[in-house]
């Protein structure tokens, strides 16, 4: 259907006239180049929406263009002008659409009706919405146990809706919440709690401002989060240092221009970004830590036997951690050409970045999924949090630990409830709030939810967004066990993968996009997100919503826990959806860290 583009070499610094140029193409190429221009002006902005790209925080809104590239992009595809009618789906067969490539999909448009499957024609037909409510809630309570129903959730998924669809699924009796974390920043939820006692971040936005060195490990911002581009960019020409570890040479990791500078813009000029890049081996990361680690430790050594000024941070150490002494002998003992073989970097380059980082008063270390979709995920992410413990920047200005996200609410959604493993506190103050016995077994993550599916122990997949069939590494096994279930539900914007690798039964519930205007009961409602550094923030659309048939993701919730629990649901669904307000009371109430 569309013309490949060439693939040219790109000599060019990140960001500047090529990011400008690529979004300009992109809201023309979606028939929204007025609409588009005007909408991405209430992009992360006072009484805006939240980019519904990544989850970079907000800075103190001093310009009128905080966005980046990619959310731009991210705008157009959701502002575009181009719709997936039921015309569409009478005109295409699943067979043939699943010969379609996943850019052709998404580039239909957006989803306008409410779509059942029928496996006569082969085609999604529409139906109402209490019709497709209807079917999801057959499915589910035709099933003689809770636990064989799995409930996906995406980042894309508001607070609100995303609490109100752990109530529901709790109401109805399982736990299982596989989730896009699980994929990305797991480690991260597992590894840091070990370490730190939360499984967040400890920087805020500011910090960057304050620090004197940056280490980046396993992030591409250039390409994942570009709006964190700002902020390296600003540290750089500050005179922070800034030590890149990457396989892969981005070209925001060398050097950016500010579509925000008149100056760069002007002269075409950049700033370099990294003071140093170091290409370390694919899967090298922890032996890079521990390297660096080394050095440090053996520095301090020398420098308490001579008398001199201690490297390590020894009165945070001793009045903040423990396991140091076990920790400093494993490093003693590690050998160099070990190292140097596991990380693919010399010896004198670790060390280097080793004395970058012992000479800062201030450092933070930034890391992406680079360290955290790994065999060894929770121990690089352990290790990253050892090597900010040993020079005690943790609690400190201009220093920490700054895991970055990826979808903007991904963090958000497991601060609300969206975990497979609840703890007694939260259930009993979900039970008291609202006066059910949530379920207490631990429920399924994405790995043993998928097992489960093989096994066939699940017959029903619910998705709140995304793209699970693509998403999942090994798609072939996915897939395959997608298609043996009775049913399988998506909530979406757009037409994706996985709404053609489905069950017997299929459904999709289009959904409101972020930049559309939710009107319910009393009147237009905001919904809150919660970004990389824990912030929490409100988002409203001002966009007429792309079809008259769209429902928001908390009235859909609300539609699917009426039709499937009916008059023996404890909640008023209708009360809660009506003011988004009331969900938030209720958040507050289930959760003491959104009180006041």
């Amino acid at each position: 259907m569309s013309d490949r583009k060439a693939i040219r070499p790109y000599h060019q610094p990140a960001g500047g006239w090529g990011a400008l140029k690529a979004l300009s193409e992109h809201l023309v190429e979606q028939g929204v180049a007025i609409k588009g221009a005007a909408t991405l002006r209430r992009m992360n902005q006072p009484q805006g929406f939240d980019c519904p790209g990544c989850a970079w925080p907000d800075p103190k809104h001093t310009s009128s263009f905080e966005f980046c590239e990619n959310g731009g992009k991210a705008v157009a595809w959701e502002a575009t002008a181009k719709r997936c009618t039921p015309e569409f789906f009478a005109a295409h067969s699943v067979t043939e659409l699943s010969g379609w490539s996943d850019y052709e999909l998404e580039m239909v448009g957006r989803l306008t009706h409410p779509m059942a499957y029928d496996a006569a024609s082969d085609r999604y037909l529409p139906v109402s919405w209490d019709e497709a409510f209807a079917i999801v809630g057959r499915h589910l309570n035709a099933l003689p146990d809770p636990n064989m129903a799995e409930f996906y959730t995406s980042g894309r998924t508001s607070n609100e809706a995303a609490f109100l669809y752990q109530l529901f699924v709790r109401e109805y009796g399982t736990n299982n919440f596989p989730d896009c974390s699980n994929m990305c920043h797991e480690a991260t939820s597992v590894g840091l709690p070990q370490s730190l006692g939360v499984g967040k971040g400890t920087v805020l936005l500011e910090d960057f401002d304050k620090t004197d060195c940056i280490f980046i490990l396993g992030q591409n911002p250039g390409t994942n989060s570009p709006r964190m581009m700002t902020s390296l960019r600003n540290a750089s020409r500050r005179g922070a240092a800034i030590i890149s570890f990457n396989p892969f040479r981005e070209r925001a990791l060398e050097r950016f221009q500010a579509p925000q500078s008149p100056i760069e813009m002007a002269t075409l000029t950049s700033t370099q970004i990294s003071s140093r890049l170091y290409q370390v081996r694919v899967g090298g990361d922890t032996a890079v830590l521990k390297g660096l680690m080394k050095v440090m430790v053996e520095a301090d050594d020398t420098a308490r036997a001579g008398e001199q000024p201690e490297i390590l941070d020894w009165d945070f150490i001793r009045g903040h951690t423990t396991g140091i002494e076990a920790l400093a002998d494993d490093l003693r003992a590690a050998q160099w050409d070990a190292i140097e073989r596991q990380s693919g970097l010399a010896r004198a380059e670790i060390e280097h970045a080793a004395r970058v980082y012992m000479k800062a008063e201030r450092a933070i270390i930034v890391y992406g999924m680079g360290i955290t979709q790994h065999q060894r995920g929770a121990c690089n992410v352990q290790q990253l949090a050892n090597l900010a413990l040993l020079r005690g920047h943790i609690g400190r200005e201009g220093a920490g630990l700054c895991p970055v996200r990826g979808h903007s609410n991904v963090q958000g959604d497991r601060t609300v409830g969206i975990t497979e493993v609840p703890s007694e506190e939260f259930l009993g103050r979900l039970e008291h709030r609202f006066g059910f016995k949530p379920p207490a077994a631990d429920g399924h993550n994405v790995v043993t939810a998928l097992e489960a599916m093989i096994r066939g122990e699940v017959k029903v997949f619910f998705a709140m967004g995304g793209n699970f069939a693509a998403a999942i590494p090994d798609w072939q096994t996915t897939q395959a066990a997608l298609r043996s279930l009775d049913l399988t539900v998506h909530v979406s914007t757009k037409l994706n993968r996985s709404h053609l690798i489905h069950g017997r039964d299929a459904v999709i519930l289009p959904c409101l996009g972020r930049t559309e205007i939710d009107i319910q009961a009393t009147g237009p409602q905001s919904i809150t997100v919660e970004d990389s550094m824990s912030m929490v923030h409100a988002s409203a659309g001002r966009n007429t919503p792309a079809s008259a048939h769209l429902l928001s993701e908390p009235a859909i919730v609300a539609g699917v826990a009426r039709a499937t629990l009916g008059a023996r649901s404890v909640v008023d669904w209708d009360n809660l959806v009506a003011d988004y307000d009331r969900i938030r009371d209720a958040i507050e109430d289930v959760f003491p860290i959104f009180q006041g």
